[in-house]
């Protein structure tokens, strides 16, 4: 007889605790899932993490103590200095523009929500980044960024943060900003997608962003996309 798959360990940090009693339950009402911690601050919640790391980390933006930017921050800090896995951070808020989902996506987060998904929306979401993918609330992601982009004070476009990278690089970069997935970038540069896969995690360790979703963010940063 098969083994029964692993569950997905999910920490859930809020100072709601209320919204944390609603997300427990939903957690907890999932065969593939199980609730690892809660913490009603960011500063428990890098102690928490730091002991018991879960697989996938709903982290709400707004909190006394420690914020949830501050937090994301600190872990991803610690993952990169001791050679750890990258947390899985999914990012929680209250409203769509909110200038802290950028930052927490610029910290490392691998995605954000509204507060106010739907139960089967949130649930998709966790597995979605558990298997290794970017995930973002209804609604345009480049509206976010694009929107963030006009509150910083840059002329123009920002070129020469792209000096490190090779002309196909540059295009792998371009085309992965733009939200294009792999296999549309493969067909546009007629290469396959393993040589696309190849390029762009050069361009992720020579920018020095984390995730995709990192890199749409540093792309409107520095002007490079309309």
């Amino acid at each position: 007889m098969a083994e029964s798959p692993t569950p997905i360990s999910v920490a859930l940090v809020d100072d709601q605790p209320l919204f944390r009693a609603g997300i427990r339950m939903l957690v907890q009402s999932q065969p593939d899932m199980l609730l690892a911690w809660e913490a009603g601050d960011g500063s428990e919640a890098v102690a928490r993490a730091t002991e018991q790391p879960p697989d996938v980390l709903l982290m709400d933006l707004r909190m006394p103590v420690m914020d949830g930017v501050t937090a994301t921050k600190h872990l991803w800090d610690a993952a990169l200095r001791d050679g750890l896995e990258k947390p899985k951070i999914i990012a929680l808020t209250t409203f769509n523009r909110d200038q802290a989902v950028v930052e927490a996506v610029q910290a490392g987060a691998s995605g954000y929500l509204l507060k106010s998904a739907e139960p089967e929306f949130l649930l998709a979401a966790i597995r979605t980044v558990y298997s290794g993918y970017s995930v973002i609330a209804p609604g345009s992601v480049h509206d976010l960024f694009q929107h963030a982009a006009r509150t910083v004070p840059v002329a123009g476009p920002d070129l020469s943060v792209l000096a490190p990278l090779s002309v196909r690089e540059r295009e792998v970069f371009l085309l992965a900003a733009k939200g294009l997935s792999n296999g549309a970038m493969a067909e546009s540069l007629f290469v396959s997608e393993a040589t696309v896969k190849t390029h762009l995690r050069s361009v992720l360790t020579k920018l020095g962003v984390g995730t995709r979703l990192q890199l749409v963010s540093f792309a409107y940063e520095h002007r490079l996309l309309g």
